[in-house]
């Protein structure tokens, strides 16, 4: 993770809904946000623009204010968030034990084969080291 993901702000679901938004369609106003995240659950504009702006100032996003409208993009890809996301719920939760998240994720749906070959696939990434 790069040192500076490391200090930033765990999202908020609502925010998280913003980023993904942000992450799929790319840089986007606060009016395109709204009508993305509206077309699956009401939002007004004035609720996505406070969001957005308390994102910029949580370091969340940044803010092009070069071009009218604003155009917001995400300050971290989505797999730097995802990590940062799971290794602070693996400390809090399984206080920091990888080998119990995993086992309590299998132990809760049974994988399926495809499931199992990947993960000894990786696990024998892990062994060689190419992981």
């Amino acid at each position: 993770m790069i040192g500076a993901m490391a200090d930033a702000p765990r999202p908020t679901k609502s925010e998280l809904a913003i980023l993904r938004v942000l992450w799929d369609r790319g840089p986007l106003s606060v009016r395109a946000v709204q009508s993305a995240l509206h077309a699956i659950k009401p939002t007004g504009y004035t609720t996505v623009l406070k969001l957005m702006q308390i994102m910029a100032d949580k370091g969340l996003l940044d803010r092009d204010d070069s071009v009218r409208p604003q155009v917001y993009r995400p300050r971290y890809k989505q797999t730097q968030t995802q990590k940062h996301l799971l290794r602070d719920f693996i400390d809090r939760a399984y206080g920091g034990s990888v080998k119990a998240l995993v086992m309590h994720a299998l132990s809760t749906k049974k994988p399926s084969q495809k499931d199992l070959d990947d993960l000894e696939a990786l696990l024998d990434k892990f062994e060689k080291g190419d992981v």
